[in-house]
């Protein structure tokens, strides 16, 4: 394409401001804008042409393809500066939404001075960058076109900013103290949380099953470790992701599991985390606590739900009938290292698909108390189902403890000791912020 020929024909269909001129070239001669670009072109016509420059800026007439919204580059970063203000963030990206009106003239534009239809640049691309690269020296942030702290999207149409903060994550471990408590909030099936039911005589009572609490619990991991962080990071709504979870009545003791909380629509991205730590730890008031608190990127939610890992269980084992130590070390040689095979356990078989499991004993060892009860640790493949590991499940787990002692046996109190990645550990630096 001749670009001085093109030029003139654009120029021809004017008033067109030095930005809707340049953006038709915006491919040709990087580092400039679309305005200084336009304005270069504009120029060079004229010289080659011999004829009297006339500066468009200067002439008052306003572009009739952006309707002079290539003006507004500056107010509209201001705009977008001052609803950020109250907002802790440091990365950015800037979209725009462009007016049908706009974007009929920009095509009407290339028809009349016989453009192709792909030419230059879009109208909201330069828009973007105009605006962005001023909201970046307003704000002293930098821009992220992958996964930004906030979006501003820009309306033309109404003339305003709409604002999408993206959410803020925290990482560490945690521990569970006290048996009977769960992971996370765990609405009463009955009431379906609602904590009423209906009463025999019409209207509503509290709900028997819960006591009118809503919850089959009336405390949670997550409701013990949530609102400090929510707090702190003045955000909507906080949201605890955990890698796996122990049973209700388990503890869970050790290097802890790892966990994340989301909060979304944060005012401030990043507490400062030892303190956070602390006020966690006196907020769930001895029934849990946290280590090891750091700033997490978005990904850190999907590595701790996906990441393979092993666990670390101690188990208390009452046994139905006498059992001897040398009894129990062969029956502890045989599970070392084995492979197992576990149905769906009875306990579960109501919300876990039927199959069968196979799962790795990496390690175990064990002692006995007295000669009814004993302690086993056992180290093995994620998901394995230790109780059943144990108990033998009326045959659905192979071998097992049980079924190699030839006597009844039931856990009757475990703890979980460690939650580590199998091949790499959960905090990996990729996967935190500074």
């Amino acid at each position: 394409m001749d670009v001085l020929s093109a030029a003139r024909r654009v120029i021809d269909e004017g008033p067109v401001c030095d930005a809707c001129l340049g953006r038709q070239f915006a491919d040709r001669s990087f580092g400039l804008s679309n305005a200084e670009r336009g304005h270069s072109l504009r120029i060079t016509v004229a010289l080659e042409d011999d004829e009297d420059f006339e500066d468009f800026e200067e002439s008052g007439e306003e572009c009739w393809v952006c309707e002079g919204l290539t003006n507004d580059f500056e107010r509209y970063a201001e705009q977008v500066a001052d609803t950020l203000s109250s907002i802790d963030f440091e990365t950015y990206q800037v979209g725009t939404r462009t007016p049908p009106l706009i974007e009929e003239n920009e095509s009407l534009l290339r028809d009349l001075a016989d453009l192709p239809e792909d030419t230059g640049e879009l109208f909201k691309s330069e828009y973007n960058r105009e605006v962005g690269k001023r909201v970046g020296a307003l704000t002293d942030t930098e821009v992220d076109f992958e996964r930004p702290d906030v979006l501003a999207l820009l309306n033309l149409e109404r003339g305003d900013v709409d604002v999408q903060i993206n959410p803020a994550f925290v990482f560490g471990r945690y521990r569970k103290l006290e048996r009977d408590i769960p992971q996370t909030e765990w609405p009463c099936r009955e009431c379906g949380g609602s904590g009423k039911q209906l009463a025999e005589g019409g209207g509503e009572e509290p709900c028997d099953y819960c006591g009118g609490d809503g919850y089959l619990y009336s405390k949670s991991v997550e409701e013990l470790t949530t609102p400090p962080v929510l707090d702190a990071m003045d955000g909507d709504e906080a949201l605890f992701h955990g890698a796996g979870r122990e049973d209700v009545d388990a503890l869970m003791l050790g290097t802890g599991r790892p966990f994340v909380i989301e909060i979304k629509k944060p005012k401030q991205r990043a507490p400062d985390t030892t303190a956070l730590e602390a006020e966690i730890n006196e907020f769930a008031d001895g029934n849990a606590e946290v280590e090891g608190l750091t700033l997490a990127t978005h990904e850190m939610v999907e590595r701790v739900k996906e990441l393979d890992a092993s666990k670390t269980y101690r188990a208390q084992v009452k046994f139905d009938a006498a059992v001897t130590e040398v009894e129990l070390a062969d029956a502890i040689e045989h599970l070392r290292g084995a492979t197992v095979e576990q149905y769906t356990p009875n306990r579960v078989d109501h919300r876990r698909a039927n199959l069968t499991r196979v799962r790795e004993v990496y390690e175990i060892d064990g002692h006995l108390d007295d000669e009814t009860h004993g302690q086993v640790e056992i180290h093995g493949e994620g998901g394995l189902y230790i109780k059943e590991l144990v108990s033998g499940d009326g045959g659905r787990t192979e071998p097992s403890l049980a079924g190699l002692l030839g006597v009844g046996a039931e856990v009757t109190a475990l703890d979980v000791i460690a939650v580590e990645g199998e091949d790499e550990a959960f905090d990996e630096d990729e996967y935190l912020r500074e």
